[in-house]
């Protein structure tokens, strides 16, 4: 399928034609807004709901303990579920062209429950290929939920599966080198074993990992698919088998999404395509600007292009970050606005030193979350926080002269 394009379902369950990406964007999740006489989404924020029908409550909550489906009918408890959540899950879902889509506190909460859910079925060894965003790194390296985890290349994938093998999961583009993994390989290589694919920096706009044969799609909604810097979020994308055990799990410990953050998240949908390409744009430019600086010894850009850019400096990266004014130094990325941190010493500090540098993260890179602000007022702020250019008849300079890669 094009990826300009997203096979939709009526609220009927009827197969519609295919929509393009940016229509979905806007209409998915409010068809029946028209028929209600609304035209934006309401907010429900009630944490409960009046029902005289007690016998009917009793059977919908068995079907829920018994398969996770979303009980038919008016809402029973907000941590069953939710009707603004479940407008942007319903819209997630559209856009990442999976069956479902169950929402959370956080990207973590998201991660965690996969984890409990395969875990609880007696799965508990995990296949990882880094770099993975700091925490979730954190989180399988140290079995903080009785996870066990194999780290390998994407090669390696195959050999490492074990018959209690549960989980196989991949980054792509990566957090922060922006490395690029095969995910048709992958899933190939997986065999029987759901692969987990974090989607959080590329988003649907650029890359749909189900269609390539991910079996679970996961997002650190706080990003790009909020994409003000307001609201934190995670969600997973998934087949409906599964999105039943993880609103089970979802109901059980609590990590509930607020129906404000839903809303929010809904709204931000529906500029996601704009938001995304017009960042990438300005991003791709900054990457060939920097690759072409003799200050810059590489900088990390991946194939399918993107609003994330790494570059390792010859210089000190922690006076790029301290000399920035109008990009903001700051964790977290997929705002309207530019971000620069510095991964070793924040994001991934939490990662062992040398797993890190194995994995590509030098102490010299700096991760940028490109914004929508002008080009040549990002190139000025970033041309003014790398320093001095090298004198090139100066001799303690020749290093510098090197043209600097631009990796993918």
């Amino acid at each position: 399928m094009d990826m300009d394009t997203t096979s939709t379902r009526a609220h009927d369950g009827v197969r519609t034609a295919p929509r393009a990406l940016a229509t979905e964007a806007v209409h998915a999740g409010r068809d029946d807004l028209a028929r209600q006489g609304l035209h934006a989404p309401p907010i429900d924020l009630s944490t409960t709901y009046p029902s005289y029908d007690s016998r009917g409550e009793a059977a919908r909550i068995d079907a829920f303990a018994t398969t996770g489906a979303e009980p038919d009918g008016p809402p029973v408890y907000g941590r069953l579920g939710n009707p603004t959540v479940a407008r942007f899950e319903t819209a997630l879902a559209r856009l990442e062209g999976t069956e479902a889509a169950v929402a959370f506190a956080s990207g973590m909460a998201a991660l965690s429950a996969v984890l409990l859910v395969r875990g609880s079925m007696g799965l508990r060894h995990v296949v990882a290929v880094r770099p993975l965003y700091g925490c979730s790194d954190h989180l399988l390296t140290a079995g903080l939920l009785g996870s066990e985890v194999t780290w390998t290349d994407p090669a390696g994938v195959a050999d490492a599966l074990r018959p209690d093998t549960g989980l196989v999961i991949v980054e792509s583009p990566a957090n922060p080198t922006l490395a690029e993994v095969d995910l048709r390989a992958v899933a190939h290589a997986c065999g029987s074993v759901p692969l987990l694919v974090d989607n959080t920096f590329a988003t649907p706009v650029l890359q749909r990992p189900a269609e390539h044969g991910a079996r679970l799609v996961l997002h650190s909604a706080t990003k790009y698919l909020g994409g003000h810097g307001d609201v934190l979020a995670g969600v997973v994308a998934c087949d409906e088998e599964l999105a039943g055990r993880l609103r089970q799990v979802r109901f059980a410990t609590g990590g509930v999404l607020h129906p404000l953050a839903g809303y929010l998240l809904l709204r931000g949908l529906s500029t996601l395509p704009v938001r995304v390409r017009a960042a990438s744009a300005t991003a791709a430019d900054l990457a060939h600007r920097l690759a072409a600086d003799p200050r810059v010894a590489r900088v990390h850009y991946p194939r399918i292009g993107g609003a994330m850019v790494a570059f390792e400096v010859h210089g000190d990266p922690h006076e790029v970050i301290g000399a920035v004014r109008l990009i903001t130094p700051a964790v977290s990325l997929g705002s309207v606005d530019t971000l620069i941190q510095h991964p070793a010493s924040i994001s991934h500090r939490i990662v062992d030193a040398d797993d890190r540098k194995g994995a590509g993260v030098s102490d010299q890179l700096l991760r940028m979350s490109v914004g929508l602000e002008d080009v040549e007022d990002l190139w000025s702020d970033l041309d003014g926080a790398l320093g001095r250019r090298p004198d090139r008849g100066a001799g303690n300079c020749t290093n510098n002269h090197d043209a600097p890669a631009l990796a993918n």
